[in-house]
């Protein structure tokens, strides 16, 4: 059933469905399981995956049942729905699709539309007592965007997927702004000039109270497990969404918080955000695929102390490749890779617009063959980063 179901992670913007219409009537259908529960949403360009691990695992410490609905996922399906961090179980999802296999081949809705509404009738079922919702893409027409949550958090906006949701900031920003629902809070991670009044327009008119994390006055002295520098961005937002739950009267103390900060991984089950896979050469991995977190962690990798630079990347077609490529440390050792996904970019492709911008390097077509190279030729000093996309991650035979 799963391979029958147009799938955005496989296929890209053909797979994305731009209205509510199918996942309304999926939650009808179940009976509105939506409504059964508490939630929090969050959305954003970069960083809402971690930010939504964060709050799970935050939540969890102070004691509650914990839903954790995000995506894509690495290496199970199973991963994008979880209560406390484990896994649904294999068995449930079956018994979902046998039980309404007739409804879902007469509306055919999208994968995505169909993971939604099993871990929407999932979290019902286990009576979670708060469930994180990962925005999937945008959010005005996301399939998450029929819950009403108590608060909201957009972690920054980018540019990113702006063959759907716009080629300008403000753009980007109105769509994500869609999940700003009426009378509920709403936390905005990253304050920019060109976005600010999106969303200070978006929260008048549905009577939202607004905060921006950076001008709210909120501890954020805690130790985070998730090592990326650019994390410190996406713990503030975080930390100011609890507040706004606080408000609320969820019952959240600063023990909880600190020791739901230093577990995230542990509590969640959270990987490929600037993963150390091995100490001897220093092996790291993340899933940033786009120009804002490429810069991020091009920059953390300027930090550290190396030899040299081996990096293993490979990308998906719909992305500003050359935009990506400029800004690659020239003085790196460079292997590209093909994830074996329909929406890669060929090789082929990749090493044309790789040799015009005259950049030397090698070209391997299996994810790990092309990390086992790397490892060939790198010394115990140097470093080797392996990314460009989630799915080149989600090959990693070690992760």
């Amino acid at each position: 059933m799963f391979s029958a179901l147009p799938m955005y992670q496989r296929q890209g913007k053909a797979a994305f469905k731009k209205d509510l219409s199918n996942t309304l009537a999926f939650c009808r259908h179940l009976n509105e399981p939506q409504d059964q529960f508490k939630s929090i949403h969050v959305g954003g360009t970069n960083g809402k995956g971690s930010c939504s691990h964060m709050l799970a695992s935050i939540l969890q410490e102070a004691g509650y049942k914990v839903g954790l609905y995000t995506s894509p996922h690495l290496k199970d399906f199973r991963e994008r729905i979880k209560i406390n961090g484990l896994m649904i179980e294999e068995s449930r999802v079956i018994r979902f699709v046998e039980e309404n296999k007739a409804f879902i081949e007469e509306l055919k809705p999208s994968f995505f539309e169909m993971t939604v509404a099993l871990a929407f009738d999932y979290f019902a079922t286990e009576k979670v007592d708060i469930a994180v919702i990962e925005v999937g893409l945008g959010g005005r027409l996301d399939s998450t965007n029929v819950i009403l949550p108590e608060t909201s958090l957009i972690t920054n906006i980018g540019y990113d997927h702006m063959d759907m949701l716009g080629d300008t900031l403000p753009l980007i920003a109105k769509e994500k702004a869609g999940i700003i629902k009426r009378d509920v809070p709403v936390v905005i991670g990253e304050k920019h000039h060109e976005t600010k009044e999106v969303f200070i327009n978006k929260a008048k008119e549905v009577n939202a109270s607004l905060f921006f994390a950076e001008d709210m006055e909120v501890e954020i002295d805690y130790e985070l497990d998730l090592k990326g520098a650019y994390q410190a961005k996406n713990k503030q937002a975080v930390v100011a969404t609890i507040a706004q739950l606080k408000e609320k009267g969820w019952s959240i103390s600063e023990n909880h918080i600190a020791s739901g900060l230093s577990q995230v991984i542990k509590n969640t089950q959270l990987m490929g955000r600037w993963q150390i896979l091995n100490n001897i050469p220093l092996t790291i991995c993340d899933t940033g695929h786009n120009k804002e977190a490429f810069q991020y962690i091009i920059d953390q990798l300027e930090r550290l102390e190396f030899e040299n630079l081996w990096m293993v990347l490979g990308f998906v077609r719909e992305k500003n490749i050359e935009e990506l490529l400029g800004m690659l440390p020239r003085a790196a050792h460079f292997i590209f890779t093909e994830a074996n996904i329909p929406r890669a970019l060929s090789l082929t492709d990749l090493q044309l617009k790789v040799e015009r911008m005259g950049i030397k390097a090698k070209y391997v077509s299996d994810v790990n063959d092309a990390i086992t190279l790397a490892k060939q030729n790198a010394s115990d000093s140097d470093v080797i980063y392996i990314g460009g996309s989630t799915f080149v991650v989600a090959e990693i035979d070690d992760l």
